[in-house]
């Protein structure tokens, strides 16, 4: 079973979902793709959703308000991602993402020695089911635009500017 519970963010509030290995859902409530993302995560799994409470989501609730107070810069929840052997790859490279850093669509092709698959990983990116925790906000565009972000662009830019704000980092980014 997978179980389900909203969790309350300065983004708003959050779907969480989580099996007994791990957290497997994280969306944003407002975004029209979460009740898609619920139907597919049940699919992919074969598992029914229920709302309730598990070991997973409350780690996961105390990692989020640390990661929101600035506290954790690096997620350690056991994720559970159902997709292709490139959609793994792409989201393991993902949280190899320092907090604080942004790469490129292009450098992540790069990394994963596909450097002709761009739009490839912008889709894998797109496809990512766990937000914030797979940081795919720390993915921007080649000339440092902020694109592609299922949560909106300005929860991304807020994302990026709070990391920035307790990474001691500094990276420049254009909204539009």
């Amino acid at each position: 079973m997978i179980v389900t519970a909203k969790i309350e963010s300065p983004l708003g509030e959050l779907l969480a979902g989580a099996t007994e290995e791990g957290i497997c859902l994280l969306e944003f409530s407002d975004r029209r793709r979460a009740s898609r993302e619920c139907r597919d995560i049940m699919k992919l799994l074969g598992q029914p959703l229920e709302e309730g409470d598990n070991g997973h989501l409350q780690s996961l609730r105390k990692q989020l308000s640390e990661y929101f107070s600035g506290d954790l810069k690096k997620f350690t929840v056991p994720l559970v991602t159902p997709g292709t052997d490139f959609q793994q790859a792409v989201w393991n490279e993902l949280l190899e993402i320092p907090f604080g850093t942004t790469r490129s669509y292009q450098e992540q092709a790069n990394i994963l020695n596909k450097p002709d698959s761009v739009r490839a990983v912008a889709n894998a990116n797109g496809m990512n089911r766990i937000s914030i925790v797979i940081p795919c906000h720390r993915v921007i565009g080649s000339d440092g635009r902020l694109t592609g972000y299922g949560g909106g662009l300005k929860r991304k830019k807020w994302l990026l500017d709070h990391e920035k704000k307790y990474s001691g980092k500094a990276f420049e980014m254009t909204l539009f």
